[in-house]
């Protein structure tokens, strides 16, 4: 009546962290960077409260993006022969 584990359903962590690179590589390419909103606040008197908006955006470079592909598709392979 226990759950047992079998082994169609355990992935080894070099598997995951594979995927998981992988994923990243392929967002990277499609996407080239990210970008994200922070608010400062320049000033606070009393109720009154002034502050602005800037965005900032971090690109991703293509080179990495390879990097992170090629090296999740070996640890999904060096997970597969193990």
């Amino acid at each position: 009546m226990g759950l047992e584990r079998t082994e169609e359903y355990d992935m080894k962590p070099a598997t995951v962290i594979g995927l998981l690179l992988i994923v990243i590589g392929v967002v990277g390419f499609a996407m080239g960077g990210f970008s994200y909103t922070q608010h400062k606040q320049d000033a606070k008197v009393g109720p009154v409260e002034i502050g602005h908006n800037s965005t900032h955006t971090v690109f991703i470079p293509p080179v990495l993006s390879g990097i992170a592909l090629l090296g999740g598709i070996g640890l999904v392979v060096v997970g597969a022969k193990s």
